[in-house]
């Protein structure tokens, strides 16, 4: 035996397994399920979207009849906090899910740049590869003093360069490089880094390490320069013996040629002294013996 029970949906009842499905720098996808399976009519669902760090809201309305709802949620800020929440119009419970943005990408190419009594900082624009940052928001920068185990805030600038001064002879820094934070120390951009070792003299470690590099190279380079002329000669002289050598085979070879024969014909040294041997061997002559001209 048995019996078909349907149940009488419930419109209190909140929005099932919500949660983001992709975040990018400006955009997070959400998805979630309806309160029941199977809607039998449209169902109007409110995401409210709370900014955790300006402490704004905004309100969207989606309405559907799908079991499984997904929703793209726009005009974000990157590095930014939001706490997402979804229930329906009817102000049912509710569920929610917080978001963190992508922050922006850090600065490349961040290079140090040793002055007299001063250093200089540089890095390329992060507008050649974030459309959404502008040059006027500007980058802060920041100092760590690895023998005082101390953070300072240098300052912020528009440019793509730093100057930095009163630096202590044997203290190892490491220079941060952002966009600017926004709000309150939030929604800042990814830092970049780079250790400036002082030892004493005010050269940069990662600039030593580029000097030693280059010295070697300045090394290296004319000596492969000049093994690869001396095996250039080398290959050339013996390119031109070997032609010499086949021109005088060939100027030998025409000289010994039988037009009648078709071949030709070499003469070895022993047939020369067999030759020799056969011939009679000439004497002197005799004042008695006549000498007869024919």
């Amino acid at each position: 035996d048995y019996v078909v029970v349907k149940m009488i949906p419930d419109n209190r009842l909140p929005p099932r397994h919500l949660h983001s499905v992709h975040t990018g720098k400006t955009f997070t996808v959400i998805k979630w399920e309806s309160p029941y399976d199977s809607p039998d009519q449209d169902m109007l669902y409110a995401v409210a979207v709370k900014d955790l760090v300006r402490k704004t809201d905004r309100i969207y309305k989606v309405k559907t009849r799908n079991s499984t709802v997904e929703y793209t949620i726009k005009k974000l800020e990157p590095g930014g906090k939001y706490h997402v929440i979804v229930q329906l119009g009817n102000m049912s419970k509710e569920s929610s899910v917080k978001i963190s943005t992508v922050p922006l990408s850090a600065p490349d190419a961040l290079k140090i740049i040793t002055e007299n009594d001063h250093i200089l900082l540089f890095w390329k624009s992060l507008a050649l590869k974030e459309s959404n940052f502008n040059e006027s928001r500007g980058y802060e920068i920041h100092m760590f003093d690895s023998l005082l185990n101390v953070t300072a805030y240098l300052g912020n600038t528009t440019e793509n360069f730093f100057k930095v001064s009163n630096l202590k002879i044997g203290h190892n820094y490491s220079f941060t490089v952002q966009a600017r934070c926004l709000y309150a120390g939030q929604m800042c951009g990814e830092p970049a880094t780079l250790l400036y070792d002082e030892l004493g003299t005010g050269e940069d470690a990662s600039a030593s390490k580029i000097g030693r590099s280059t010295d070697v190279a300045a090394i290296v380079v004319p000596v492969l320069f000049l093994l690869l002329v001396t095996l250039g000669i080398g290959f050339v002289v013996l390119y031109m013996r070997h032609r010499r050598l086949q021109n005088s085979f060939t100027a030998f070879a025409n000289s010994h040629y039988s037009s009648r024969l078709g071949s030709a014909i070499f003469s070895s040294g022993d047939d020369l002294g067999d030759e020799d041997d056969e011939a009679p061997m000439i004497t002197g002559f005799s004042d008695d013996v006549p000498m007869v001209i024919a």
